[in-house]
C-alpha cells in the first residue's frame, strides 16, 4: 500500500492538527482499539518525523496523530547518523512516505551546548560530545550571519539539517529531485505550542 497524498496535502494536514493542539482542541484521531487491529499487518504512514528528542517534543502529541500516521525517529538536536538515515530512507523508499518533517525547537539543550563549547572551547564529555560536534557547523553558521540567540541557532540547525540529509542520503535526494517526496525543516515554539515552516526542500 502506498501513500496517495502529495507533499503538500501531508504538511496540511500536519498543520490542521497542530492548529487543533494549539486551540485546545485536539482530536487524539486514530488511537483507539479498531485503529490498532487495522495496523496489525501493515502501515501506512502520511509524513516522517525527525525531531529532536525532547521530552517536550512528543510529534503524536502536538500534531494531534494517532496511530499509523507519522513515521516518527528522534535523536538529541535531530542529529543524523547512520541509524537515522536508514530509518528515513526506509520510510521514502518503502513506506513511500511524501513527506520529511524535520522538527526542531527553541531554548534547545543540545543546541546551547553546541553554543556554548563554541563560546568556551569547553567541550562535553562522552558520547554528548560528539552531538556537540555534529551540530557546531549550524552554529557557526548562525554566527557568521551575527545572529547570536539561541533561537536563531536553532532555525538555523533545522535548515542545515535539511541540507545535509539531502547531501548524505542520495535515496532521499533523489525521492526530492523526483517529487515524490519533500523535505522541510519546521521551528516549534514550546510555550505557544505552534510548528512553523522554516524551510522547504522539493515541491511542498
Amino acid at each position: 500500500m502506498t501513500n496517495r497524498i502529495c507533499p503538500y496535502d501531508a504538511w496540511q494536514r500536519l498543520l490542521e492538527g497542530n492548529e487543533r493542539f494549539v486551540s485546545g482542541d485536539s482530536k487524539h484521531p486514530n488511537q483507539n482499539a479498531s485503529r490498532r487491529s487495522e495496523l496489525v499487518h501493515s502501515q501506512n504512514p502520511f509524513a516522517v518525523i525527525f525531531g529532536c528528542a525532547d521530552s517536550r517534543l512528543a510529534a503524536e502529541i502536538i500534531f494531534d496523530v494517532g496511530l499509523g500516521d507519522v513515521f516518527v525517529v528522534r535523536t538529541a538536536g535531530h542529529v543524523i547518523d547512520d541509524a537515522v538515515l536508514g530509518s528515513l530512507e526506509y520510510g521514502v523508499s518503502v513506506l513511500h512516505v511524501p513527506l520529511i518533517v524535520v522538527l526542531g525547537h527553541d531554548n534547545c539543550s543540545a543546541v546551547t551546548a553546541a553554543k556554548d563549547a563554541v563560546e568556551t572551547g569547553d567541550v562535553p564529555q562522552g558520547h554528548i560530545r560528539d552531538l556537540v560536534e555534529r551540530i557546531t557547523p549550524s552554529v557557526l553558521s548562525s554566527l557568521r550571519e551575527h545572529k547570536t540567540d539561541i533561537n536563531d541557532m536553532v532555525v538555523e540547525h533545522a535548515k542545515q539539517t535539511v541540507r545535509r540529509l539531502l547531501d548524505s542520503s542520495r535515496m532521499i535526494y533523489d525521492a526530492v529531485d523526483n517529487y515524490s517526496t519533500a523535505v522541510i525543516g519546521v521551528a516549534y515554539r514550546l510555550e505557544e505550542g505552534r510548528a512553523q515552516l522554516v524551510s522547504t526542500s522539493g515541491v511542498l
